[in-house]
């Protein structure tokens, strides 16, 4: 038990990145042994098998866990974390290696995706407490719940997700994957008649897009949440109501850019509590992982979750800094 609460346990997901753990992980697991890291390394064999390792291994002794894959593995992660009651979830550390092919909740961070810039990085243990949300959705007629920490998609972006993350199941993928079914179902997509509420105020209107964020980015890039501070106890929602094929077109480097907020189609709100309801049920994603659809309550769970950072990226980024664990 000492020596567990003391050693990394590495969550490794062979197929993140399509395949790129697969083929990297003797690089990755070298330059773990180089810096002298006190390890034990398990892999995945599916989808959700991380979830299930880790609140095992918290329950053995086990406090800190590295994910090694994408998005997705950081997001099992994190659900292990929550899934047991044992232990505080706030006393458990959780870092990442970068191998995916979004890899968007490292860049609110500023975690490198040089492999040994991230694992010296994860060496200095600098820690901070970031906001975890739990989001509730239907599958069918039965309802389910998942836990996140960067960004929830719904209606298009949740549209683009399913197609993106099927594609990947089959084998096939690159780094303009998302991009490509962007662009692609701009053709095919609806926008629907949405009722949201949040804390109380009630919005409806015609949404293509609704982006509820606790981190900046989606998408692989897409700068969807340009204000979202990661531990200030709130979602930042980002509103995009119905608009035409080609104006979609002509601002999708607002959503690179960080200006989305300042078109007007677009609405902004923050909150601790969300409700989404819609005449014809849309797609949801939370940190790329396809779940379900609506409708939709989300809840904030404020610092809950123990993260290694990029202390001075941080600092140098934001005006605001979150205390440090």
């Amino acid at each position: 038990m000492a020596r567990q609460a003391n050693e990394w346990l590495v969550i490794v997901n062979p197929n993140a990145g399509i395949g790129k753990v697969s083929r990297d992980w003797g690089r990755i697991s070298q330059m773990l042994d180089k810096h002298g890291f006190d390890y034990k390394a398990l892999f995945t064999d599916g989808p959700l098998h991380a979830i299930t390792l880790v609140a095992e291994n918290i329950r053995s002794g086990y406090r800190k866990f590295i994910a090694v894959g994408g998005d997705g593995t950081m997001n099992e992660v994190v659900n292990g974390i929550f899934s047991q009651e044992e232990i505080p979830t706030t006393d458990i550390k959780a870092g990442m290696i970068p191998v995916g092919t979004g890899n968007d909740w490292v860049r609110t961070w500023g975690i490198p995706t040089d492999y040994e810039q991230a694992i010296q990085l994860l060496r200095k243990e600098f820690t901070m407490l970031q906001d975890a949300g739990l989001v509730s959705y239907y599958n069918s007629k039965r309802q389910g719940t998942r836990y996140f920490v960067n960004m929830a998609g719904l209606g298009f972006d949740g549209l683009v997700a399913q197609k993106t993350n099927a594609d990947k199941r089959r084998g096939k993928g690159n780094p303009l994957l998302y991009f490509k079914h962007l662009l692609g179902s701009l053709f095919s997509y609806k926008s629907c008649n949405t009722t949201i509420r949040v804390d109380g105020r009630e919005v409806k209107d015609l949404y293509f897009s609704i982006g509820v964020g606790i981190g900046q980015y989606n998408g692989g890039g897409m700068r969807q949440a340009p204000d979202a501070i990661p531990n200030d106890g709130l979602f930042d929602l980002t509103l995009i109501r119905d608009l035409s094929k080609l104006s979609i077109v002509a601002n999708v480097r607002r959503l690179y850019d960080g200006t989305i907020k300042k078109y007007h189609k677009v609405e902004t709100m923050l909150g601790k509590k969300i409700s989404v309801h819609c005449k014809t049920p849309i797609l949801l994603e939370a940190d790329g992982e396809s779940l379900g659809h609506s409708p939709f309550t989300f809840d904030i769970i404020p610092q809950s979750v123990q993260v290694v950072v990029n202390e001075n990226k941080w600092s140098k980024a934001n005006k605001t800094e979150p205390p440090a664990v």
